[in-house]
């Protein structure tokens, strides 16, 4: 059985919600699916406040003491992460926001791996898309792999082709999520994510030896190795990772 985490953004039990209500029923028409919905609204979680100690220190000098690390939990306990937010803005709510600020050390330091994580968005009108592609950025960058989400059009009074319009679109959506979830190995990274991790990589190896993410990237083994977690580099790849090495030096002495 796989785990499945839906984490909304929105505090009312409107069309955001059923929106993850139709994507959950079609997830269990595929297989075997433990389904949670985490209202962020339901905890308690303080604005970041910028000092930079999760940074600098570790997530452990966090000074708030909220409910940040229950939400880390689960999705750390979770085979799949779905964010499902409505467009307010054309951004996403300040709760979600906000939780990803928190959770922003972890771009430092990605963790998420194996995992599969998607986005769903809900709007009236238009600019949602952009938020989509904003928040299947963040899950691959908190180390997710990443299907393409959707956003729907669920302006009021929903029509019924609007409805079947919304329906298809959650269906595409939950039968890629649900192929990489069912997919026991780790996705090989993109040209892109190698150039982020590599170039990453050898900033850090420059920085003061005092900061956490020095020890963590030591710890892990990621200074010597291709990528973070193990996985087969074809040739060019493994050519483009030293090219980005290098780069990352050059650009380093130049800054």
């Amino acid at each position: 059985m796989k785990k499945v985490t839906a984490f909304i953004g929105s505090a009312r039990k409107k069309a955001t919600y059923q929106a993850v209500q139709e994507y959950e029923k079609n997830l269990k028409q595929y297989g075997d699916i433990n389904f949670e919905y985490v209202f962020l609204s339901d905890y308690r979680l303080e604005f970041c406040q910028g000092c930079k100690l999760c940074f600098d220190k570790g997530e452990g000098f966090c000074p708030l003491k909220d409910d940040r690390d229950l939400l880390l939990e689960k999705l750390e306990l979770s085979d799949g992460v779905i964010f499902a937010t409505p467009n307010y803005a054309f951004q996403v709510p300040a709760r979600m926001k906000n939780l990803m600020d928190r959770l922003a050390y972890i771009l430092h330091r990605p963790k998420f791996f194996g995992k599969t994580f998607t986005a769903v968005v809900t709007q009236g009108t238009f600019g949602g898309n952009d938020i989509r592609k904003y928040l299947e950025s963040m899950g691959g960058n908190l180390g997710f792999t990443v299907t393409k989400g959707c956003c729907v059009r669920t302006l009021e009074p929903m029509t019924e082709i609007r409805e079947k319009k919304l329906q298809q679109e959650i269906k595409k959506s939950s039968e890629r999520f649900y192929k990489r979830l069912i997919r026991s190995t780790p996705s090989f990274p993109s040209f892109f994510r190698l150039m982020l991790f590599r170039m990453s990589r050898t900033a850090i190896q420059t920085t003061d030896v005092h900061y956490f993410d020095y020890y963590y990237y030591k710890d892990q083994g990621w200074f010597e190795s291709d990528y973070y977690y193990e996985t087969k580099l074809g040739l060019i790849k493994k050519m483009m990772g030293y090219f980005f090495d290098f780069l990352g030096k050059k650009m380093l002495k130049h800054m």
